[in-house]
């Protein structure tokens, strides 16, 4: 009896194990089922749509590929809202960012005479204080203000060459931004001068290295005219100026438009400059052009605001009358007219008394004629060593006490002026001084009028008579890049650059040949060139190629050694490659054997192809039409 009990009770518990577990089983299925359900749910309500869910009894675990970090944490925040943030198992990956560009590398110094400044950034490798002591050393004692960033990222290409080239410019440039970037850089830049803006652009232009992009945008301020001088000839029929300046660009029109319907052809050209005695400079102008163009011959001169006007000889007296009258009551306020109509001169006399100086174009002085007295002609022999060297003087003038009282200032004046000039001579008289010569400055007549208008008076009579001639310019007779690749071209089609055979070695007779290519070399400065060597076809090709690039080589060494500038020289050999003969016959292997410069030209940019408006006056071409649609128009 007691057995059967045990055994009863043994088999309830049993059954009722049995049913618990079923229970448990159920609601687990329950929960999850509820949980996977919910949590895809809500995921689908949030359009994370990507993640998938799965649940093993509590556990819920979400796959799938986030498109970023904070999205694969919305979906672990959306799932915690629905189940315990405890059972969640986060399996989920996250797409592969993409690799983070390297940022832009650039570098903006800026210079002035307080110091220099940088600003930008630069990769970490940069050596900062090297560059900071660089510039240190051309900042002249002034400040060097470092306020670069730096970061950890890869030197590209090009950027050591143009910071390279950045500090070096600034040798050259007083107060200048220059903007550096890989195998860029950008020159802001201000001159002294129209002058020295030619000579800086064609410096900079020939220092770049080889593949830097370089744009220049140097200005030069408007020169200041003291005096203000203007000069209009009327001579023979032909009508010139020997100097014209203006205060802007609509007066220089103006002015030119009136010498225009005087009877100036072609091109002309007037400075515009800062110093006018008055606004209605163009006016006076244009009606003192307009009365001399009226008598037909002679000059008139002004400086500042006093106007001499000199008739030529043989003017009829009321001609000349009625013309300086109507212009002394035309012209505007605070201009003064002195007008001279001269008197023939009497040939029975004999000529008037003269001093000459002359200069030969291998630098020879030679003075000759008259000089009022002793002191005159040490003054004037002091005056021409100091200005033409001591060494290079020939003294030949007699003294003449009756010589007028202001013949030692015109003596001077015409010195002064001859010194403007390459060669020429000037011829001093007591009614004129008359200069003619050659030189390399187009601003030379200008400068000799002005000159002698402040010298000796707007009243007085002088003559100039200058060429310009590009060969004696310095910075226009530098041959072009072009020209220098045609002239070593020509040199290397007569005679032909040989080497020992077999080898790298240029024969006895090369030599010759390398000294007239550096020569000309040196005076084309550090244009961008490429050495090359080509070999016929004969041996091996890789073979061929080690010894065109030996000999290219070599003729690079040897210009080393003729001390020519090479940075921007490169030598590259192509071997067999480039053949311009028959390889199947001697002579056209003759002609393969071979070495040729060629000129490197960049490639233009936006930044090369930005122009600024020069301060350089452009010419003025009057329409023959404009000119004589104008005729006898007045301006009020």
């Amino acid at each position: 009896m007691r057995l059967s009990s045990i055994a009863y009770i043994a088999v309830t518990f049993a059954v009722g194990a049995i049913l618990c577990l079923i229970a448990a089983v159920f609601a687990v299925n329950v929960i999850q089922d509820n949980s996977e359900r919910g949590v895809r749910q809500a995921l689908d309500r949030a359009e994370l749509h990507w993640a998938e869910v799965q649940a093993n009894g509590l556990q819920v675990f979400l796959t799938g590929t986030a498109p970023t970090e904070a999205i694969r944490f919305q979906a672990l925040s959306t799932a915690g809202k629905v189940v315990d943030a405890a059972r969640i198992i986060d399996r989920m990956e996250v797409t592969e960012s993409k690799r983070i560009r390297p940022p832009r590398f650039s570098i903006e110094i800026l210079r002035n005479d307080s110091g220099i400044s940088l600003i930008g950034l630069v990769p970490a490798a940069t050596d900062r204080e090297e560059l900071a002591g660089d510039l240190a050393d051309l900042s002249d004692g002034g400040a060097v203000t470092d306020l670069l960033e730096s970061a950890d990222y890869p030197v590209p290409d090009g950027w050591e060459p143009a910071v390279d080239y950045a500090v070096g410019a600034l040798e050259k440039l007083r107060r200048a931004k220059v903007s550096v970037s890989a195998n860029q850089v950008v020159i802001t830049a201000i001159s002294d001068s129209v002058a020295a803006k030619r000579q800086l652009e064609s410096d900079l232009s020939r220092a770049a290295p080889l593949g830097l992009r370089l744009a220049l945008e140097i200005s030069a301020p408007r020169p200041v005219i003291t005096p203000f001088t203007l000069r209009f000839l009327i001579e023979d029929g032909t009508a010139r100026f020997d100097a014209c300046s203006a205060d802007s660009d609509e007066a220089r029109d103006r002015i030119l438009r009136a010498a225009a319907r005087a009877g100036v052809q072609g091109k002309t050209s007037c400075t515009v400059g800062l110093g006018v005695p008055s606004p209605n400079w163009a006016v006076a102008a244009e009606q003192a052009i307009g009365a001399l163009a009226t008598l037909g011959g002679g000059s008139v001169t002004f400086a500042d605001a006093d106007i001499s006007l000199v008739a030529a000889e043989g003017t009829e007296q009321g001609l000349f009358d009625r013309t300086v009258g109507e212009l002394e009551n035309s012209l505007p306020d605070v201009f003064a007219l002195h007008a001279v109509l001269p008197e023939p001169e009497d040939k029975a006399q004999g000529g008037p008394p003269e001093f000459v100086a002359t200069l030969s174009p291998e630098g020879l002085l030679q003075l000759r004629g008259r000089v009022s007295d002793e002191l005159n002609r040490v003054a004037a022999e002091s005056f021409a060593r100091a200005r033409f060297g001591s060494d290079r003087i020939y003294v030949g003038a007699r003294l003449d006490d009756s010589l007028p009282r202001d013949w030692p200032v015109r003596v001077l004046a015409g010195l002064e002026a001859l010194s403007k000039l390459s060669n020429g001579a000037v011829i001093v008289r007591p009614d004129t001084v008359r200069v003619n010569g050659n030189t390399g400055n187009q601003d030379a007549s200008a400068e000799i009028s002005r000159l002698l208008v402040e010298k000796l008076g707007e009243a007085e009579r002088f003559e100039i008579d200058v060429t310009y001639q590009e060969k004696l310019d310095p910075i226009a007779s530098i041959p072009t890049p072009e020209e220098c690749e045609t002239e070593i071209a020509a040199i290397l089609a007569a005679r032909k650059i040989n080497f020992e055979p077999g080898s790298a070695t240029p024969d006895s007779e090369a030599g010759g040949i390398i000294d007239d290519i550096a020569e000309i070399l040196k005076l084309c400065g550090g244009i961008r060139m490429e050495i090359g060597g080509h070999t016929d076809s004969q041996g091996r090709e890789v073979m061929n190629q080690q010894l065109s690039q030996a000999r290219a080589q070599a003729v690079l060494n040897a210009l080393r050694e003729r001390r020519v500038l090479t940075a921007n020289i490169t030598a590259k050999g192509y071997g067999e490659e480039q053949p311009i003969a028959d390889n199947e016959t001697e002579e056209g292997r003759e002609a393969n054997r071979r070495i040729e410069f060629r000129l490197i030209r960049p490639e233009p940019t936006v930044e090369e192809e930005t122009t600024l408006e020069s301060l350089e006056q452009p010419a003025v071409d009057i329409p023959d039409d404009e000119a004589s649609s104008e005729e006898g128009s007045t301006d009020e």
